[in-house]
């Protein structure tokens, strides 16, 4: 009963994280934004939704169609001095003024601008939760200053594979004096596409999680893994590899064992792993 009281509390914790959505239009495409809200959806509550840009400028026109239908309030920053990034500003200073307020729990930071590096750290520093949204481009030093990474290359993934197959087909059923069209649609594939490659460096990255959280056995538990493998690496993500979650990626390596424990209380099974002997 106690798991079960604790499981509740976390979720319930993770439910209404109030998030501070602030995303720089100038180094993010606008045409995954929908997917880009339903995945901060899963970390938290979006209490401020903000877009900074120079609505002026005819690069960031494709966002004006997109803003009402996710109620994102747009920010005008004029750009003073030519060649200089006064959106990256406005950010800041509007970040700073957010985080005083008192009025939520962690940022949601979308850009692949590495000038917002400083800001995470600062926010973390503070007790916020960070999340980072940017593209694979977006450089070492700005993801590894959030609690979190998600690459939008993901997010175009996913959104692509949800996609009706190609092979779906149609076929004629004559039903009595008249003819019904039955639908066949073939199942999705469980996973999206990989955007990276799994190699020796994963491999080793999950191996020296697993023995750093072991019992005596060698057992550890695998939601203090996942935990412990996102601190290490905060770009780490299951789907970046193909796989929607966790335990299918680790079950596809080969390297490592796993236990399913069942507690006994409203099915719920607890997942360990350890390294194969």
């Amino acid at each position: 009963m106690q798991f079960r009281q604790l499981y509740l509390a976390y979720m319930e914790m993770i439910k209404d994280l109030r998030l501070a959505v602030l995303i720089d239009a100038d180094n993010v495409p606008y045409s995954n934004i929908k997917e880009m809200l339903e995945e901060i959806a899963k970390y938290g509550t979006p209490t401020f939704k903000r877009i900074y840009a120079d609505w002026t400028k005819p690069t960031v026109s494709g966002w004006k169609g997109v803003l009402l239908e996710s109620a994102i309030t747009p920010v005008q920053q004029y750009s003073y001095t030519s060649g200089k990034n006064a959106t990256d500003s406005a950010m800041i200073i509007d970040a700073m003024d957010i985080l005083y307020s008192g009025r939520v729990d962690g940022f949601c930071i979308v850009s692949s601008d590495s000038d917002f590096t400083r800001l995470a750290i600062r926010l973390r520093e503070a007790g916020m939760k960070v999340f980072g949204i940017g593209q694979k481009k977006t450089p070492v030093p700005f993801i590894s200053a959030c609690d979190k990474f998600i690459y939008i290359e993901i997010l175009k993934a996913e959104e692509q594979s949800s996609q009706p197959s190609k092979k779906t087909r149609t076929r004629k059923a004559a039903k009595s004096k008249s003819a019904e069209i039955t639908e066949v649609v073939e199942p999705l594939e469980s996973t999206t596409p990989p955007i990276e490659k799994i190699d020796k460096e994963l491999i080793k990255l999950i191996a020296d999680s697993v023995n750093d959280l072991a019992d005596e056995e060698g057992w550890a538990f695998l939601g203090d893994l996942g935990n412990l493998i996102l601190k290490k690496q905060p770009d780490f993500d299951s789907r970046n590899y193909g796989f929607k979650k966790l335990l299918p990626l680790i079950k596809s390596l080969n390297r490592f064992e796993i236990n399913e424990r069942g507690t006994g209380k409203n099915n719920i099974v607890l997942v360990y792993v350890r390294t194969k002997r």
